[in-house]
């Protein structure tokens, strides 16, 4: 019998997601922060961050923040579709503001793949694009 033990902690408590006020906007053509912006407009920069760090490379970011893409290099196409749709949707859905990312469509240019998707999140859905080379 597996003993029963009572440490008297309560979870008296809810978890509360924290909003995403006061966001630095990044201005990536000029590479400046300037102002800042909440919601929608800091998910579509932190989507835009995500897919574009390559996760593991950088001890700044956790490591369930980034993706990879760098192993793909030299694999064919057949298996490098589907992977990229599972990378995106796993990066993404680290996030708690995204519910789910759908509606992939692959344009394959001899070793570059432009993906378009669609992100659903908790204010309404994003489309997203990345390009990729394998």
């Amino acid at each position: 019998m597996i003993p029963q033990v009572n440490d008297g902690l309560i979870s008296d408590f809810d978890e509360a997601a924290l909003p995403s006020t006061k966001n630095y906007k990044l201005y990536m053509d000029k590479n400046r922060c300037v102002g800042f912006v909440n919601e929608i407009e800091a998910l579509k920069q932190a989507i835009f961050l995500m897919l574009n760090i390559e996760r593991y490379d950088y001890i700044i970011y956790s490591w369930n923040f980034g993706v990879e893409f760098k192993d793909l290099f030299g694999k064919p196409t057949a298996y490098v579709l589907p992977e990229i749709k599972r990378r995106i949707t796993e990066c993404l859905t680290q996030d708690d503001r995204i519910n789910s990312v759908d509606n992939f469509i692959f344009d394959v240019k001899k070793k570059k793949v432009h993906v378009t998707f669609t992100v659903y999140s908790i204010y309404g859905e994003i489309d997203g694009e990345k390009e990729v080379e394998y």
